[in-house]
């Protein structure tokens, strides 16, 4: 008996042994891989550092920090001065081998009142595509980091990156996916309306996760909007109307506004970008509001995005950092998402906390921002050491399926309806409208080499946006109110639609004969 031990014993000291070995083996080529690509970048830096203009261009940041500020970043981003403990643990295995299955929050609903479960999804049936167009031509094979390579010592700000980097949706259409899943806040209002707070504050936090969940596996760029380039998601089967416009060319700045049962949702978004060779940051800018019929609000900001091995490696997203929900009465919630590393086995981790006004813990969030996100009461660093979150763990939220025919672009279900043209449609819309504009449709069907004619053709066009800005040209549906740094919608959009009048709305997409004045209004 006692040699079967031994046995088991010193198997065991092998197994750590040669666990401890590949840790350190991947460290090295971690070391090894960082180094090469420092010397590319200095490589790139000694040319004049266009190169890296140009990738922090192509990813949508605005050039305005510089990369030298990095010593009071750790990765470029700043550190939390919280005291709060990390209590990240390891939710995908815990929610594989606990016993207890998670719950999904039940309450029964009083009199006259409807079941919490068909809120958000009592609205009409609406057949929309599930799948995109098939290619009708054969997609060449670019890397990014050889159309940089090429280009060394060159002006990249004259050199037309080719479509096959972009996924056939403008950055206003990526906008609406963050609502995806408005059903959560369809809920939130209700509960407001039933008394309950502290689920309506849970909604939220789940809502504010939710949106990221469309970004796993996403590498390729949306396009970037024409100045006054306009969409808008008319959506009776989730009971929303959503409207966007590129409000700023530089810095590039997109506005978004939409209206559900009960709520609105608006905000803008810029971007600060920070190249650190194998990577690019983007920190975002803006806030984000929403408001309930009864008069409560919430505002919170996004949390930082960084594509990896832009130069060595397959790419991919993560998001980390802070985020805090702050409302106009008694709670707000604090959310860490728990930054990727090259041996982590659990990546895309979320965790939070409910807090009342004196500090207190009441609740606890935890997930994961593609997957799901559960709550708990009470602190969950407080609970005995093995103690098993699922036990007690109910659903907020779980992200949709991925589609059953998958694109190269990573796209969601979701994100494919958002640039479909339903019949009838055209007709309704203004001539701003991003489903018009013909690089972007030249892509979803796979006309590449009409794509990349059409975006080189528009990209020239929008190198006048600049000057016209700086003459005084004004969004038109939203604006800045008096104080404030934030762009709101003014309204009128869709009176404009059912009147079918868009004045003030140039066709931004066509042939531009008169040169700067066609984009005016």
């Amino acid at each position: 008996m006692l040699g079967e031990f031994a046995d088991v014993k010193e198997q065991l000291r092998v197994i750590q042994q040669r666990r401890l070995t590949l840790l350190e083996r991947l460290r090295m080529l971690e070391a090894e891989k960082v180094e090469l690509e420092t010397t590319v970048v200095d490589e790139m830096r000694s040319h004049g550092g266009a190169e890296i203009r140009e990738l922090k261009k192509y990813y949508g940041g605005s050039d305005s920090e510089s990369d030298e500020d990095n010593d009071d970043h750790k990765g470029g981003v700043e550190v939390d001065s919280d005291d709060e403990e990390d209590v990240f643990f390891e939710a995908k295995e815990t929610l594989r081998s606990s016993a207890n299955p998670p719950k999904h929050h039940l309450e029964s609903p009083s009199d006259g009142e409807v079941s919490m479960d068909i809120v958000g999804f009592d609205y009409p049936k609406v057949p929309r595509r599930k799948s995109l167009p098939n290619p009708k031509e054969k997609e060449k094979n670019v890397s990014l980091w050889s159309m940089i390579k090429d280009n060394i010592g060159k002006d990249l700000t004259k050199v037309c990156l080719p479509v096959y980097f972009n996924e056939p949706i403008s950055s206003l259409q990526r906008a609406f996916e963050d609502v995806e899943y408005s059903y959560l806040l369809d809920r939130a209002a209700e509960y407001g309306r039933r008394g309950n707070s502290l689920m309506r504050l849970l909604s939220i936090g789940a809502f504010a996760v939710s949106g990221y969940s469309s970004t796993e596996g996403r590498t390729c760029k949306p396009f970037n909007p024409l100045l006054g380039e306009t969409y808008e998601a008319d959506y009776p089967d989730k009971g929303l109307r959503f409207c966007s416009e590129k409000v700023s060319h530089h810095p590039m700045i997109v506005a978004c506004h939409c209206e559900g049962r009960g709520w609105k949702f608006w905000g803008d978004s810029n971007l600060k970008s920070k190249f650190w060779g194998r990577s690019i940051q983007l920190d975002p800018v803006g806030i984000l509001t929403l408001k309930f019929d009864d008069g409560e609000v919430f505002q919170w900001t996004k949390v930082t995005t960084s594509i990896y091995n832009l130069i060595l490696g397959k790419l991919y997203v993560d998001h980390y950092g802070t985020m805090r929900i702050q409302g106009n009465r008694h709670l707000s919630i604090k959310l860490k998402f728990k930054e990727q590393s090259i041996i982590d086995r659990n990546p895309h981790q979320v965790q939070g906390f409910v807090h009342d006004k004196s500090g207190i813990k009441i609740a606890t969030l935890f997930g994961k921002w593609d997957e799901s996100m559960y709550y708990i009461m009470g602190d969950i660093s407080e609970k005995p050491k093995h103690y098993d979150p699922m036990s007690e763990a109910v659903l907020l939220w779980r992200a949709a399926p991925p589609p059953e025919k998958l694109t190269r672009y990573g796209l969601t279900t979701f994100s494919m309806t958002s640039n479909e043209m339903t019949p009838g449609l055209r007709e309704k819309l203004p001539p701003t409208d991003s489903r018009l504009r013909p690089d972007q449709r030249h892509l979803e069907n796979g006309e590449y080499d009409a794509a990349n004619s059409e975006k080189l053709r528009l990209e020239q066009k929008q190198r006048r946006a600049r000057a016209l800005q700086e003459k005084g040209w004004q969004p038109r549906w939203f604006r800045k109110g008096k104080g404030k740094d934030t762009y709101e919608y003014i309204g009128g959009y869709w009176e404009a639609r059912d009147k079918g009048r868009w004045d003030g709305c140039p066709e931004i997409f066509g042939p531009d004969p008169a040169g700067e004045n066609c984009v005016m209004d």
